[in-house]
C-alpha cells in the first residue's frame, strides 16, 4: 500500500515544477500542500510560493492575496513583501507597492535588487504623475474649446431670425451646418482637432478617467445632439475609449445616455456615424458581459453589478430598431450584425443560452419581419443587398444556440405562426411576404425553412408565382424555388414539378434578372447529386451549356452586381464537373469578374465565390470507401455513388514520407497536373487579393463555413513551394491568421497548415513585415562567441511585426494528437523556424505550452517527426527557461539528447549534438550534469515512456557518454565533429572534475590529433581550447605545437 503524500513532499514537487517552468502544475502542488499543512510557518511559505506562481501566470489579484497572507504570518518576510509589491505594480496601486519595497530595503539595506526596484518604481511614479498633470491640462483645454464654440453657435442661432436677415431666413439647422464647413470662422478650425485630441486621450486609462470625472459624458452627449457628422463621430469614438474594458464606467455612461438615444444614433442615415455607433454598442456589450478586462480591475472588486438588465434593455431597443420605418438600411444591417455578435453563446461549452431564448421570445417576429421584406413593395422597410443574408445568419445562430428539442419546437412553432399570419387572409402581398420568409429561413436554419415549406399551399403558391407576369413576384418565387432545391428530397420533387417551368422561364423570359435566377435553379438541380455521377439530373453536356451562359452573364457589366452574383451561384454548383472547371480557369475575364464581385459591397456572394474556388482547386476532402461496406451495400441493394469518368478514382496516398489517412487520387481532368495548372491560372488572375479582401469583411455573410472554404482554397494555393512567395506578396499570409483563429475546427486547422507551409519555406520576417525589434530581443547576441562556436551566424536586429507572434498559436494547434502526421510534422518545422528568430518568439511558444508537446514528438516512431521535434528543441534551447528544464531533478531530457547524439541517423545526431552544444555553451551547469545523468544503469530504454519529471528517471542501458562524444569527434561529417568538439570544449571549461574524466579517457589523444588538422579550422580551434583548459587545470603539460 502506498504511503500518503506529505505536505513537505508536495512542496518539493512544486519547487521542482516551478523551476521547470510548469507554473500551473506547481500552483496545484502548493495548493494541495496547503490543504495538508497546519503549521503557520509552513503555510506562510506555501502562500508565498503560490504568489510567485500567480505572478508568472499574470493573475495579480490572487498573487497579492497570497503574498498578503504570508506577510500576515511574518511581517519581515522580504520575499513575500517583494512579490506583493510586484503584484501591486501590475494592478496600478503604485503607492502601496512603494511602501512594500521601502519595507524590503529597511529589512535588507544591502540588497541591490531591492534598491534598484525601488529606484525604478520611484521613477515610474514620477513619470505617471507628470503624465497625469499633463493629461488634466489637455482635457480641460479641449473642453474649453468645445464649450466656447458651443456657446458661439448658440449666439449665432439667436441672431439667425427673419428680422435680422431681412426676410432671407435660413433654418437654424441649415445655418449651423453651413458654419461647420465655413472657413471664415478661425475658431471653428480648432474644433475638429479638439475632438480628435479627446479621442486620443480616451484611449489611455488616465485620460479616459479624467474625461469621465470632468463631466465629459454630458459634453459628449451634447456633441451627439448637434446632428453634425464630424462631431458625432468624435463623440462616439471617445465614448468607445471610455467604455472599453470598464464595466462600471460603461454602466454609468449607459444610464446617462440612455439606450433609446444610442439606438437612434445607430439608425441614422449617415453610414459612418451608424458604423461608429455600432462599434460603441459592441464595446458596451463586451464590457457588460465580460466585466473588467484590464489591470485596473483590482480597484473595483467591491462592485457587484448585475448587467443583465442593461443588456436586455439594449437588445430590446435593437430589436425595435429592426422594424422602425424611419431607421436607415445601414442602421438596420448594423443592428443585425450586433445581435449576431452579442446574443448567441461564443462556445458550446457555455451552458447559459438564456439570452438567445429571450431574444426568440421577444424578437423573433421582428427579425422575421425584416427577412420577409419584399423590396419595392408598398410600405417595405429600407434594406440593403446584405440585409436578408444577415437576417438568415442571425436566425441560424439563434437556432444553433438552442439546446433541446423543446426549445427547437418552440422556434418552429413561432416561425410557422408568422408565415401563416401572412399567408392566410392577406391576398397576394401576404403570400409574397410568406414566401420571402420561407426563402430567408431556408438560407439560415434550413430545418425550420423546410418545416414551413411543408405548410399547406406554400409550395403550390411558389410554383404558380414562378409563372407570374410581374417581375417582383417572379423574383420572389424563383428564389424560393432555388433555395428549396438544397435538400435531395426537395430537389427530386422540384425536378418532377418545376424543371420544365424553370426551363420555360429561362427560354422565354425577357428579363435577365429572372432568366439568371431560373438558370441558377437549373444549375442547382443539375448538380443535386454532387459528385455522384449516377444522380445527375441532366444529359451529358448540359452542364457545359449552363456554365457558358453563367460566365456570359458574369462578365456582362451592364447587369447590376446584385443580379450578376447569381451567375456565381450557378458556377458554385456546376464546377463539380471537371470540364466546367477547365473552361472557367481558361476564361480570364470570368475569373476577374468574379474576383471583382468578391471585393464589392455585396457580401452575400462570398460563399458562392468560395465554393467555386474550392471546386476548381479540388480542396474538398475525399475519403476512401470501405470495401466491406460497399459489398454490404450491394447485398442490401442500397444506392452506391458512382464517380464521374473524368473525376476521381479511389487510391491510397502518402505525402513526403509522412503518414497520412487514405485519400483519393484523381484521374482524367482532375489529375494533380490539371489541378496544379488551374491553381497557377487562379494565382495569375489575382485570386489571393480577392480572398484577402473576403477575409477582411466583418459582414455576417463571412460565416464559419465560409471561412472554412476560404482556408481550404488557401491550403491548395500554397501546396507547391514555388507558389508560396506569390501568395505572401499578395497578402495571403496576413489573411490566413484570422482564419486560423476563428471558424470551424477543420477550417482553423487548414489555415494553420497553410501558415505552416509558408513559414517553412518563406522567411517569416518577410511574410509578416512590420515594426523594428530592439537588439535586446536577441538571446544570443550577448554571446556572439557561442553562435560562432556552434556554427550559427550572428544576426543583427531585424524587423518583426506583431502579426508574427499571432502565427505561433495556430502552429502549436497542429501539434495536438488528433492532427495528422503531416500536420504534426509541418507544425514542428514551422515552429523550428520561428524559434530561431528571436527570444520574444521563443517566449511566445513557451507561453502557448508547446514545449511538452514538442518533447512528446521526440519519442515519435516516425523518423521525420522525431527529427523535426529534436530540431525544434535545439532552437528552443536558446531560451533560459528551456535550459532550466534540462536541469530539473528527475528529468530525462538531457539523457535523451545525449543518446540521440549517438544514433545512427546522421540528421538526428546533428540536431541533438547541436542542442548539446547550445546548452553547454549557454548554461554551464549542464556540463556537470551530463556525467551524472548518463551514469545511471538499468533496463532497456522504452521511448514510449516519454520524458518524466515527477516519477524519477527512465530505466536505461546506455552507451557511455564518453563513447558518444568520442564518436562525434571521429565522425566523417565535419559538422558533427565541430559540434562534438564544442560540447567537449564547454565541458572542459565548466569544471575541473569533468575535465579529469574527459582527459582520463581516449579523448586526449583524439583532441591532440584534431588540434593539428588545418583542413578543419573550426574543429581544430575548439580542440585547442579544450587542451588549453586541461593545461590550465594542470591535467596535462603544455605542448609547444599547440601554443
Amino acid at each position: 500500500m502506498e504511503e500518503p503524500v506529505t505536505a513537505e513532499q508536495l512542496r518539493a514537487r512544486g519547487n521542482a515544477l516551478f523551476q521547470a517552468g510548469d507554473h500551473g502544475a506547481a500552483l496545484a502542488a502548493y495548493t494541495e500542500a496547503l490543504s495538508l499543512s497546519d503549521a503557520a510557518s509552513e503555510r506562510a511559505v506555501l502562500h508565498r510560493n503560490r504568489a510567485a506562481c500567480y505572478l508568472k501566470l499574470e493573475d495579480y489579484i490572487k498573487a497579492e492575496a497570497d503574498a498578503t497572507k504570508a506577510i500576515e504570518a511574518d511581517g519581515r518576510d522580504v520575499k513575500a513583501l517583494f512579490r506583493r509589491s510586484q503584484a501591486l505594480q501590475q494592478l496600478g496601486r503604485l503607492d502601496q507597492a512603494v511602501g512594500d519595497l521601502q519595507r524590503c530595503v529597511s529589512l535588507e539595506p544591502r540588497n541591490k535588487a531591492f534598491q534598484e526596484a525601488l529606484r525604478a518604481l520611484g521613477s515610474s511614479m514620477h513619470e505617471k504623475m507628470k503624465a497625469m498633470s499633463c493629461t488634466d491640462s489637455k482635457v480641460e483645454q479641449m473642453f474649453q474649446i468645445l464649450l466656447d464654440l458651443d456657446e458661439k453657435d448658440a449666439d449665432k442661432k439667436q441672431k439667425n431670425t427673419p428680422q435680422d436677415r431681412g426676410g432671407g431666413w435660413v433654418p437654424a439647422a441649415a445655418s449651423s451646418s453651413l458654419c461647420a464647413v465655413c472657413s471664415c470662422d478661425p475658431d471653428r478650425t480648432l474644433l475638429p482637432q479638439a475632438a480628435q485630441n479627446l479621442i486620443v486621450l480616451a484611449r489611455e486609462e488616465a485620460g479616459a478617467e479624467k474625461i469621465f470625472q470632468s463631466d465629459g459624458v454630458r459634453l459628449l452627449m451634447q456633441l451627439l445632439d448637434t446632428a453634425k457628422a464630424d462631431l458625432m463621430l468624435a463623440a462616439l469614438r471617445t465614448l468607445v475609449g471610455l467604455c472599453s474594458g470598464h464595466r462600471s464606467r460603461t454602466t454609468a455612461i449607459l444610464a446617462e445616455l440612455g439606450s433609446p438615444r444610442l439606438a437612434a444614433v445607430l439608425g441614422v442615415e449617415h453610414e459612418q456615424v451608424s458604423l461608429a455607433a455600432c462599434n460603441l454598442l459592441h464595446v458596451m456589450f463586451d464590457s457588460l458581459k465580460e466585466g473588467l478586462q484590464k489591470d485596473f480591475r483590482g480597484k473595483e472588486d467591491a462592485l457587484v453589478l448585475d448587467s443583465s438588465r442593461d443588456l436586455k434593455l439594449l437588445i430590446k431597443h435593437l430589436l425595435e430598431l429592426l422594424v422602425l420605418e424611419g431607421a436607415s438600411a445601414h442602421g438596420r444591417d448594423n443592428a443585425l450584425n450586433l445581435l449576431i455578435k452579442v446574443v448567441p453563446r461564443k462556445s458550446p461549452k457555455e451552458t447559459n443560452n438564456s439570452l438567445s431564448l429571450w431574444v426568440i421570445d421577444q424578437g423573433l417576429k421582428k427579425i422575421l419581419e425584416v427577412g420577409s421584406t419584399v423590396c419595392g413593395s408598398l410600405g417595405s422597410l429600407p434594406v440593403t443587398e446584405n440585409t436578408r443574408m444577415s437576417t438568415s445568419v442571425l436566425l441560424s445562430k439563434l437556432y444553433e444556440d438552442l439546446k433541446c428539442d423543446a426549445e427547437r419546437e418552440n422556434f418552429h412553432c413561432l416561425c410557422e405562426d408568422y408565415v401563416r399570419s401572412w399567408f392566410e387572409g392577406h391576398e397576394l402581398p401576404g403570400k409574397l411576404r410568406a414566401i420571402q420568409t420561407v426563402s430567408c429561413l431556408l438560407q439560415g436554419p434550413s430545418d425550420a425553412g423546410n418545416r414551413v415549406l411543408e405548410l399547406e399551399g406554400i409550395m403550390d403558391s411558389v410554383l404558380s408565382l414562378c409563372a407570374s407576369v410581374c417581375e417582383a413576384h417572379q423574383l420572389v418565387a424563383v428564389e424560393a424555388l432555388i433555395h428549396a432545391a438544397d435538400k435531395a428530397k426537395r430537389a427530386s420533387f422540384i425536378t418532377a414539378n418545376g424543371v420544365n417551368l424553370l426551363k420555360e422561364i429561362y427560354k422565354h423570359s425577357e428579363r435577365d434578372s429572372i432568366r439568371i435566377r431560373a438558370l441558377v435553379g437549373l444549375c442547382k438541380l443539375g448538380s443535386a447529386g454532387g459528385t455522384d455521377f449516377s444522380m445527375k439530373q441532366f444529359a451529358e453536356g448540359s452542364t457545359m451549356k449552363l456554365a457558358k451562359q453563367c460566365r456570359k452573364w458574369l462578365c456582362n457589366e451592364a447587369i447590376d452586381a446584385g443580379t450578376r452574383r447569381w451567375a456565381v451561384e450557378g458556377l458554385a454548383y456546376l464546377t463539380f464537373d471537371a470540364d466546367v472547371k477547365e473552361e472557367f480557369v481558361e476564361d480570364k475575364a470570368a475569373m476577374q469578374a468574379m474576383f471583382q464581385l468578391a471585393k464589392s459591397e455585396d457580401r452575400s456572394v462570398l460563399y458562392a465565390v468560395a465554393s467555386t474556388l474550392v471546386n476548381c482547386t479540388n480542396s474538398y476532402d475525399h475519403e476512401e470507401p470501405d470495401p466491406q461496406m460497399l459489398e454490404l451495400a450491394k447485398y442490401a441493394k442500397q444506392h452506391i455513388p458512382e464517380q464521374h469518368p473524368k473525376g476521381w478514382d479511389w487510391a491510397p496516398h502518402k505525402t513526403a514520407g509522412v503518414p497520412e489517412p487514405s485519400v483519393t487520387l484523381p484521374v482524367g481532368q482532375d489529375k494533380p497536373e490539371f489541378v496544379k495548372r488551374r491553381v497557377r491560372k487562379l494565382l495569375t488572375a489575382g485570386v489571393v487579393s480577392a480572398l484577402a479582401c473576403m477575409v477582411k469583411s466583418e459582414n455576417p455573410a463571412l460565416t464559419s463555413s465560409c471561412r472554412e472554404l476560404i482556408s481550404r482554397v488557401f491550403l491548395a494555393l500554397v501546396e507547391e513551394a514555388e507558389d508560396r512567395g506569390g501568395v505572401v506578396a499578395q497578402g495571403g499570409g496576413k489573411a490566413l491568421i484570422p482564419l486560423s483563429l476563428e471558424g470551424t475546427e477543420v477550417g482553423q486547422t487548414k489555415a494553420a497548415q497553410a501558415l505552416a507551409k509558408i513559414t517553412i519555406t518563406s522567411n517569416p520576417e518577410m511574410a509578416f513585415p512590420g515594426e523594428r525589434v530592439s537588439a535586446g530581443d536577441w538571446a544570443c547576441q550577448a554571446g556572439a562567441h557561442v553562435e560562432a562556436a556552434v556554427g550559427i551566424d550572428s544576426v543583427p536586429p531585424r524587423v518583426l511585426s506583431p502579426q508574427i507572434y499571432e502565427v505561433v498559436r495556430p502552429l502549436v494547434s497542429l501539434l495536438h494528437l488528433q492532427r495528422t502526421g503531416l500536420e504534426n510534422f509541418e507544425g514542428l518545422m514551422a515552429l523550428t523556424n520561428l524559434a530561431g528568430i528571436s527570444e520574444r518568439l521563443r517566449q511566445k511558444i513557451l507561453k502557448e505550452r508547446a514545449v511538452p508537446m514538442i518533447e512528446g514528438y521526440m519519442f515519435e516512431e516516425h523518423e521525420l517527426i522525431r527529427l523535426a521535434a529534436t530540431e525544434c528543441m535545439c532552437n528552443m534551447a536558446m531560451s533560459k527557461e528551456v535550459q532550466e528544464m534540462f536541469l530539473a531533478e528527475g528529468s530525462d531530457r538531457l539523457k535523451l539528447m545525449v543518446l540521440y547524439s549517438g544514433e545512427e541517423d546522421e540528421k538526428l545526431r546533428r540536431a541533438a549534438s547541436g542542442t548539446l552544444a547550445m546548452l553547454t555553451a549557454l548554461h554551464p551547469p549542464i556540463c556537470k550534469r551530463i556525467p551524472q545523468v548518463m551514469g545511471l544503469q538499468g533496463g532497456s530504454w522504452d521511448p514510449s515512456l516519454g520524458v518524466r519529471d515527477d516519477v524519477g528517471p527512465i530505466p536505461l542501458q546506455t552507451v557511455h557518454w564518453l563513447e558518444i562524444l568520442q564518436a562525434l569527434l571521429l565522425s566523417p561529417s565535419v559538422e558533427l565533429q565541430h559540434r562534438g568538439a564544442v560540447v567537449v570544449m564547454n565541458m572542459m571549461a565548466a569544471a575541473r572534475e569533468v575535465a579529469e574524466q574527459l582527459i582520463a579517457s581516449e579523448m586526449l589523444e583524439i583532441l591532440s590529433v584534431l588540434a593539428k588538422d588545418k583542413d578543419k579550422p573550426r574543429v581544430a580551434q575548439a580542440a585547442q581550447e579544450s587542451l588549453a583548459h586541461a593545461v590550465a587545470y594542470g591535467l596535462i603539460k603544455p605542448n609547444p605545437e599547440h601554443a
